[in-house]
């Protein structure tokens, strides 16, 4: 099973968090601040990390950035924050998924497995990967770096994977169920999740939603990737 890190400074959310993981036969370590979570993923190989963001001594969405410096560990995030400016911020930062508290241990169960079945398979992916162009947009999935005209593109794994998917499929319109399930690896979930990481996307790559250059938006259909001045 995994191998996870539980960053949680209530003793009993820990605790509690900790039975379930080991139930279900996880190995499982716990730490109550943002510095002692630094210092295990230091040290130790983790496959997902747990991360709420109340910590005592940093706020959680600083420790993210900061584990994001050192490790491309998967994280799902636990907070109490649900608007959307703090969604964006999270995502933006780093984090692979998000839970509202309270959740259920079901609900964890659920995306703790797509997170790993992501970074599994991500992992299992033999042979080397063509590089992909599309206009002046280059995509290199094997040493998962991306360029525009020339310039490195400063992108979030997810970020990365999103583009990579989309560039692989120039000019086709892929449904967003497609995407939630090829870059999410999941079967359900809302459309913000999708949209917060274009809009970020797309400020990454010089345009808006509604002066798009490469990303293009159908409304109720999905979302295709294509160059500047294509045939519409």
């Amino acid at each position: 099973m995994a191998s996870v890190l539980v960053v949680e400074d209530d003793q009993f959310v820990r605790s509690a968090l900790i039975r379930h993981l080991t139930d279900a036969s996880h190995t499982v370590r716990s730490v109550g601040t943002a510095l002692e979570a630094l210092r295990e993923v230091a040290h130790f190989r983790f496959d997902v990390v747990i991360l709420d963001l109340g910590l005592p001594d940093l706020d959680g969405s600083e420790a993210l950035k900061m584990l994001r410096g050192i490790t491309d560990v998967p994280v799902i995030v636990a907070t109490a924050r649900d608007d959307e400016t703090e969604i964006v911020r999270l995502l933006n930062a780093g984090a692979d998924d998000y839970l509202t508290k309270p959740f259920s241990v079901e609900h964890l169960s659920a995306r703790m497995a797509a997170v790993l079945r992501r970074a599994r398979s991500g992992a299992a992916e033999g042979g080397p990967s063509p590089v992909i162009r599309v206009g002046g947009l280059t995509v290199d999935p094997l040493r998962r770096q991306a360029e525009l005209d020339g310039a490195r593109l400063d992108l979030t794994r997810r970020e990365f994977d999103l583009l990579a998917f989309l560039a692989g499929r120039p000019g086709v319109v892929v449904p967003r169920k497609e995407l939630l399930a090829e870059v999410w690896q999941q079967s359900y979930g809302d459309d913000q999740t999708i949209d917060v990481h274009l809009s970020w996307l797309r400020r990454k790559l010089g345009e808006t939603a509604a002066s798009p250059r490469y990303l293009h938006t159908l409304r109720g259909v999905g979302v295709k990737l294509e160059p500047p001045g294509a045939p519409r």
